[in-house]
């Protein structure tokens, strides 16, 4: 089966459980035009007073292809991610196991948004131990031929996969929270993060 999916900042639980089955030929796309509002430039970890995103400032110069989007550096936003993501996770059963590697994620010096988040996964994948490969698309397609995952992940309502409830460090304050950033995943389930992500029965 062939997948096109978008490149997302740290992506959602789902978005893995795409990304890596098994019989799934996968392309990223990186010349679509960039949408607001998604997980583009943005991922949602659970903090102490619920759900937080964390979004990646983007230079906006009208629209433009993912592959030339600039990040703003007017902010400090890497290590105000990193601070929020050690905030939230730093008594979770795994973090201080993969907090290294995390960090690794936040100390990466590129202008591109497409570099950072193709870096980042690249860490993740790691941590995974995952070696699923990609491509990434030549141009634009409008109707392409594979299965079309660029706009079926939002930032506003949950896409529709079951998902088993795991421990969360927030669990007693806020309930099982459903496909947070993989970060999340990975910091509460460790090394059983890949098979859980591999018994998601995605649509």
């Amino acid at each position: 089966m062939k997948v096109l999916l978008p490149v997302f900042y740290l992506p959602p639980v789902s978005w893995f459980a795409v990304f890596l089955q098994n019989d799934a030929e996968i392309t990223l796309e990186i010349f679509e035009n960039f949408p607001k509002q998604t997980y583009r430039n943005r991922t949602v970890i659970l903090g102490a007073n619920g759900r937080l995103p964390l979004i990646i400032p983007i230079c906006h110069n009208g629209r433009r292809p993912l592959n030339e989007l600039a990040v703003s550096q007017r902010e400090n936003w890497q290590e105000q991610h990193w601070k929020s993501i050690k905030n939230a996770y730093r008594r979770s059963p795994y973090f201080e196991f993969y907090e290294d590697r995390l960090q690794e994620i936040f100390t990466v010096e590129t202008n591109s948004l497409l570099d950072f988040n193709l870096k980042a996964l690249e860490v993740i994948r790691k941590i995974l131990k995952s070696e699923k490969t990609f491509a990434l698309t030549s141009h634009y397609i409008k109707n392409p031929e594979q299965v079309d995952y660029r706009s079926k992940f939002s930032t506003k309502h949950d896409i529709e996969v079951e998902m088993e409830a795991y421990y969360q460090t927030f669990t007693d304050k806020f309930g099982f929270q459903k496909d947070l950033s993989i970060v999340d995943l990975i910091c509460n389930k460790g090394p059983e993060s890949l098979t859980y992500i591999k018994n998601i029965q995605t649509k």
